[in-house]
């Protein structure tokens, strides 16, 4: 085996509990969502893990999460870096819409389309697989050569960034990792091999 990465999505934020669709908007956690994010630091201690490095987003909601995890730790000064290739995706003009006013202008199927397809953006956004191609080449030039050096790194994220990850760590096709639900502050630890494949996978709900 080579090292381990984690990956969390970010507590609650406010806009989850709202119900709008986020994207590149900053709201933070609810009170809610720190306590999960809290609580992934817990389960990661209890599992006798520590970090070498960790990263996450340019985006608070997920800056936070870390913070919280790296925190219960005892590692609060660990090296972090935060780059806009892990950003939750961009869903352009459904930025900062309630779900259910968009479903009544633009029609049900049409927002099922965009939420859940892999390649079809809303109207200015990112696909997830367009989010993909920001987060692959990310992973396979800053993140990934600390794991294959035996490390154990952290990864602080979104719902859909981490899809794209786990696609790729898992050779998910794309119809198939739209329909995979990641909870938030939930961990998942993978043991990586030494050619970078998935030698164990643990959700730590």
């Amino acid at each position: 085996m080579s090292g381990t990465l984690v990956l969390v999505r970010h507590g609650q934020s406010e806009w989850n509990l709202k119900n709008l669709f986020t994207g590149w908007r900053d709201p933070g956690l609810t009170e809610q969502g720190h306590a999960e994010a809290k609580a992934a630091g817990e389960k990661l201690k209890a599992r006798g893990l520590k970090f070498d490095i960790a990263f996450t987003s340019a985006l608070s909601r997920a800056q936070t999460t870390c913070q919280h995890i790296l925190d219960a730790l005892g590692q609060s000064d660990l090296k972090t870096i935060r780059n806009a290739a892990l950003n939750e995706r961009d869903y352009g003009d459904l930025n900062g819409l309630n779900k259910d006013d968009a479903r009544a202008k633009w029609g049900e199927e049409q927002v099922h389309i965009w939420r859940r397809s892999y390649d079809t953006p809303p109207p200015g956004g990112e696909s997830l697989k367009d989010t993909g191609a920001r987060v692959w080449p990310y992973y396979m030039h800053d993140m990934q050569k600390h794991v294959l050096a035996g490390g154990t790194v952290l990864v602080a994220a979104h719902g859909n960034s981490l899809r794209a990850l786990i696609m790729a760590l898992e050779g998910i096709s794309g119809p198939d990792i739209v329909k995979l639900e990641l909870g938030t502050g939930v961990p998942i630890v993978y043991k990586l091999n030494a050619d970078s494949t998935v030698a164990s996978k643990d959700v730590l709900a």
